[in-house]
């Protein structure tokens, strides 16, 4: 059975997204601006959001990956099963997190998807290019060595590349730091 491309994008919230601008004070390293937001993310504060978005897109993309192999899904259905899944669970990472700080469904949905949707994509894109890019990847099967040293390698391509996407974001108050507040 082939092996299924995994998504991992933009999933930040909780503890892993601790940026002290929600406070208006700047974190150690960032400059604050008039407005109380910080002119810089720290690369601390993004790479904890980084990873936390990881975590989501991972574990949808891998359950994704899993479920079109065990149905003896084609790579294509696959694919999109674990794309879609993983932008599922790195949405609902956000998701909980603001609804347990007290928002309605409707604004935590909002907040979540401002927060999540570019870095989801940018893990998800870079992900799968290194699974479709790896010689015999995408036909790998879950027992084999390659599939999971392909997945862990887009993995890990994945943060290195979301990082400082997150990093300029969130120094521009937009993507997880649209969190901050209901932290």
């Amino acid at each position: 059975m082939g092996r299924h491309v995994m998504d991992h994008s933009a999933h930040h919230t909780d503890a892993a997204h601790h940026h002290a601008a929600h406070e208006g004070h700047p974190a150690p390293g960032e400059r604050a601006t008039h407005a109380g937001h910080a002119a810089g993310a720290s690369w601390s504060t993004a790479a904890k959001a980084t990873l936390h978005c990881l975590t989501g897109c991972a574990i949808g993309e891998i359950l994704g990956m899993v479920i079109g192999t065990a149905l003896l899904w084609g790579n294509v259905p696959t694919m999109v099963l674990a794309i879609a899944l993983a932008f599922l669970f790195g949405y609902s990472f956000t998701l909980f997190a603001v609804l347990r700080a007290g928002l309605d469904l409707k604004s935590a949905i909002k907040i979540a998807l401002a927060a999540d949707t570019v870095s989801i994509a940018v893990m998800e894109f870079v992900d799968n290019a290194i699974i479709a890019l790896t010689p015999g990847a995408m036909d790998a099967h879950l027992s084999d060595g390659l599939f999971w040293s392909a997945l862990l390698g887009g993995f890990a391509v994945a943060f290195l590349i979301t990082t400082p996407v997150n990093k300029w974001m969130i120094g521009r108050g937009k993507g997880h730091a649209v969190v901050h507040a209901y932290h």
